[in-house]
């Protein structure tokens, strides 16, 4: 709390969709299946979150049709009436614009499910989904995941892809990417990109982590890095705790990214949780604690300006 004022948040990342698709009997406004839900959202003032259409679950299977599921099922109960609004062009990321109910964006984790059709990615535009994620964890007909052994980079297809949503407006998301098309695409994308939801590998060595020359390379791009509570990309070993998120905007800070940084929780793709982040409500609880360690233009940058920034700057125009 800053005087009579909570902090406002952007969280680029979470998984609430998938478990809506699959459970019809949810209720997104206060639902405690979910760690996401308009309640948490209010609570921790979160007033931009990103809804990821998740399809690993039909990894190698996955149809346009399981996408088209999701976008319906984000209109039906999270945009519906009385919930959030819906943010699709760059006009609407505005700094006055995210007051309750808060808004939400659509992004695709895996491009699985666009068959390697691109006519399907330009209909996936046009229905509002505003941010790619290239892969999951392992190899599609776009690139390798970083799961992926052979660490290849992108297919020809992929590269095509890649034009494509340089000219489209469509954002560009690393997380999950091998690093061998991680590095590709910082060659062949003429835009900046982010990654929504990863850690520092200096700080926590697993795979999913960004080394420190990716680190540097996205920040030397202006994209974003959006860190994520997921346990075990906080700590290698032990329960993670909240304060163990300032290793993490330490050494981002240290590489020079204290511009580039912002946060993607991950809530609802994960089992465990990190102690006092369990849901989006407690976002204000994570901001009271960093601004007991760092300045509060600092902080107001990372939860929430420096997203809003890289929106209103990389989101296509409405007037096309």
């Amino acid at each position: 709390m800053v005087g009579n004022r909570r902090l406002k948040v952007a969280d680029f990342h979470c998984d609430a969709l998938s478990k809506l698709r699959a459970n019809p009997g949810i209720d997104f406004k206060n639902d405690p299946r979910l760690d996401v839900t308009a309640e948490r959202l209010t609570e921790g003032n979160v007033g931009l979150q990103v809804f990821a259409i998740y399809l690993s679950a039909v990894r190698g299977r996955a149809k346009f049709e399981d996408i088209l599921g999701q976008i319906e099922c984000f209109h039906q109960k999270v945009t519906g009436p009385g919930g959030l609004q819906w943010l699709r062009w760059k006009e609407e990321a505005q700094e006055g614009s995210f007051t309750a109910p808060a808004y939400g964006m659509l992004s695709l984790e895996g491009v699985d499910g666009l068959e390697g059709n691109l006519f399907y990615a330009q209909l996936c535009f046009e229905l509002g989904v505003r941010c790619l994620g290239i892969t999951w964890n392992y190899a599609n007909w776009a690139a390798d995941g970083v799961l992926e052994r052979r660490n290849g980079g992108f297919t020809e297809h992929g590269r095509k892809l890649i034009d494509w949503c340089n000219g489209s407006g469509m954002l560009l998301d690393v997380s999950h990417l091998a690093p061998a098309g991680f590095w590709e695409l910082l060659e062949l994308s003429t835009r900046p990109f982010i990654a929504s939801h990863s850690n520092c590998a200096a700080v926590c060595s697993h795979p999913r982590n960004l080394s420190d020359e990716q680190l540097k390379a996205l920040i030397a791009k202006d994209g974003r890095i959006g860190l994520t509570f997921v346990p075990w990309f906080v700590r290698d070993e032990g329960a993670a705790r909240r304060e163990d998120m300032l290793r993490h905007i330490e050494h981002v800070c240290g590489l020079g990214g204290s511009g580039q940084l912002m946060f993607g929780s991950d809530f609802d793709g994960i089992e465990a949780w990190v102690e006092g982040l369990e849901h989006p409500g407690q976002y204000a609880e994570f901001a009271e604690m960093l601004l007991k360690y760092y300045p509060e233009a600092d902080v107001r940058g990372w939860l929430y300006e420096n997203a809003l920034g890289f929106l209103r700057e990389q989101l296509p125009s409405s007037g096309g």
